[in-house]
């Protein structure tokens, strides 16, 4: 691999990902807890366990 090779590879647009999403922190945890919750109460409920 040359050095010119390289450098456009470090230089190619990123597409998105976990990095680029500083978004509510806070708010992510508390909706995943929920859902948590809910799911087994859901489970729970139907006999399941």
């Amino acid at each position: 691999m040359t050095a010119t090779t390289y450098a456009r590879l470090l230089s190619r647009a990123r597409t998105g990902g976990p990095r680029d999403g500083d978004g509510p922190k806070i708010l992510e945890h508390v909706l995943g807890w929920t859902l948590v919750v809910v799911l087994a109460v859901f489970v729970t409920r139907a006999g399941l366990m």
